[in-house]
């Protein structure tokens, strides 16, 4: 018998709208509210987010952005991103949005995948973005500054167009890559409705009052960052402040001079805001709720940053593919260690992945969410979507849920491989076909041990070839020379034989089970 569990809270209304017609649209309410700040001076009024983005979008489209085609940008969190993301969303066009830590073969496999045929990064990134361009079919590099022999971005703005005719429900917007068990990043393809559903699906979740101000950590290339920061806060009024990069002192420091309302985090911030010294330095009175995401965080960390900061500290879930919030704790709501209720014009399911049976409240099966936010599907990939995607339109999640008697749902396990690292997704069999390729090593498995910290720390258990030996430090130089910093093993075992089923498949829970 098939059991849907349909969202506790009232239904909302999506406007059939672009991304930026929906976010832009602020400006009319609140034209000389601040909407988005480096908190150092560089800033934009509502207004003149609008009028930016409306005249790059011109600019752009003047060199070929449009339907069809794709641009990517690789920048930390900065004001200009919200310009580039909402100028490419109103020229019709889509991006890709890439890590800014990337090393350069990363980059060009985004590149190729997505088609890009312009890239806009900063002054910084330059050197990896023209190795990066090699071999792939961008034909120019923008920068957002002044690099010599680059095109500065300034250079692009021009007539301000109106939104250029998009199919809202069809329409690749945005395109950010999610790492999968297969190892290579698959393209998501989200559509301007999925991305304007999503911050709707919220209504009833935040409740955005004239006076907040949020603190922009998590990066927007990340869907968390993208959608509930950026275009969340900015579609509802609130203020964002903008930092290129987590550091636990300039963060205190931004929320103490700008009275930050609202921090969105991961576990590990939380874990510094519960337990750092540092904390007690700071006026923090403004808070009124931080939100954590992209990895479940216990109940006990949970309340004790509750306790030490003086706010609500609340949890949500979500996924890249879907746009990406689907359960949320509403405030005043607070169930501590569950990531809350699934959020307006959301269908789930909890199903035993070995009989497929559906579950009853109390009992743990995979997580099926169905509603505006899934995404359109994997680009280039018709697979792996149909194993994603049913034909019903349920989005298998490969988390385990439990449900509770008050509509909350708990994370429990996970049925897919992936490694969750600070909130980054880290696939095994990535690390694992860089590994084999060590002259020293003839077999490898990757798995996730617990961390308090981190989540889970990447752990390679490798068998070395007959008189090989390869410490921690050497693999990690080796695997540090391909991939971005956050997909590094943290630690190593040496192992005679790698446990594998008769199919060949890595039994990794032998080697969780390991003493």
């Amino acid at each position: 018998m098939t059991i849907i569990h349909r969202s506790s809270l009232p239904d909302v209304e999506i406007p059939e709208v672009s991304i930026a017609q929906h976010v832009l649209g602020v400006a009319d309410r609140f034209p000389d509210r601040m909407a988005v700040s480096d908190g150092h001076g560089k800033s934009y009024t509502f207004a003149e987010l609008r009028e930016a983005a409306l005249s790059l979008a011109g600019g752009l489209q003047a060199r070929g952005a449009g339907p069809g085609r794709c641009v990517g940008i690789m920048a930390p969190n900065i004001p200009e991103y919200a310009v580039v993301f909402h100028a490419m969303a109103t020229t019709g066009g889509m991006l890709t949005t890439i890590n800014p830590t990337y090393g350069a073969e990363e980059v060009r496999f985004q590149l190729l995948d997505a088609g890009a045929s312009s890239l806009i990064t900063v002054p910084m990134f330059v050197d990896t973005a023209r190795e990066a361009m090699e071999g792939t079919d961008v034909e120019e590099l923008i920068v957002i500054g002044d690099v010599e022999g680059v095109t500065p971005l300034s250079d692009l703005m021009g007539d301000p167009i109106d939104q250029v005719p998009v199919s809202v429900r069809d329409d690749v917007m945005v395109l950010p890559y999610s790492s999968g068990t297969t190892g290579l990043p698959k393209g998501v393809m989200l559509t301007h409705y999925n991305l304007v559903a999503n911050v709707c699906q919220l209504k009833h979740i935040l409740d955005y009052t004239d006076d907040d101000v949020g603190l922009a950590a998590l990066p927007f290339f990340h869907i968390y960052g993208m959608q509930v920061l950026m275009n969340g806060m900015l579609a509802n009024g609130a203020g964002v402040i903008t930092m290129p990069r987590f550091d636990m002192t300039e963060a205190l420091e931004l929320c103490q001079a700008n009275r930050i309302t609202r921090f969105f985090a991961v576990p590990p911030m939380v874990l510094g805001l519960a337990k750092a010294p540092i904390v007690d330095n700071y006026d923090l009175s403004a808070l009124k709720q931080i939100f954590c995401g992209a990895a479940p965080m216990g109940a006990e960390l949970q309340e004790e940053a509750a306790a030490r900061v003086g706010c609500q500290v609340v949890q949500g879930f979500g996924m890249t593919e879907l746009s990406p919030v689907s359960h949320a704790t509403p405030e005043g709501t607070v169930r501590p260690g569950t990531s809350g209720v699934a959020v307006s014009n959301v269908e789930c399911r909890i199903v035993d992945p070995e009989s497929g049976q559906d579950q009853p409240v109390g009992e743990r099966g995979e997580l099926w969410v169905r509603g505006p936010m899934v995404m359109k599907g994997y680009l280039n990939n018709a697979q792996a979507t149909a194993e994603t995607i049913d034909s019903d339109g349920w989005l298998h999640t490969g988390d385990v849920a439990v449900l509770d008697d008050h509509g909350h749902y708990s994370i429990v396990d996970r049925i897919k491989e992936l490694i969750k690292y600070k909130g980054f997704q880290v696939p095994p069999a990535e690390l694992e076909a860089l590994i084999v390729t060590h002259p020293s090593v003839l077999d490898v498995a990757v798995i996730g041990v617990p961390d308090d910290e981190a989540g889970e720390l990447p752990k390679a258990f490798v068998s070395l070839a007959p008189g090989a030996s390869l410490s921690l430090d050497e693999l990690q130089e080796f695997v540090g020379e391909h991939l971005v910093a956050y997909k590094q093993i943290r630690l190593l075992e040496e192992i005679d034989v790698v446990p594998k089923s008769a199919s060949g498949k890595i039994l990794r829970r032998e080697l969780r089970d390991r003493p």
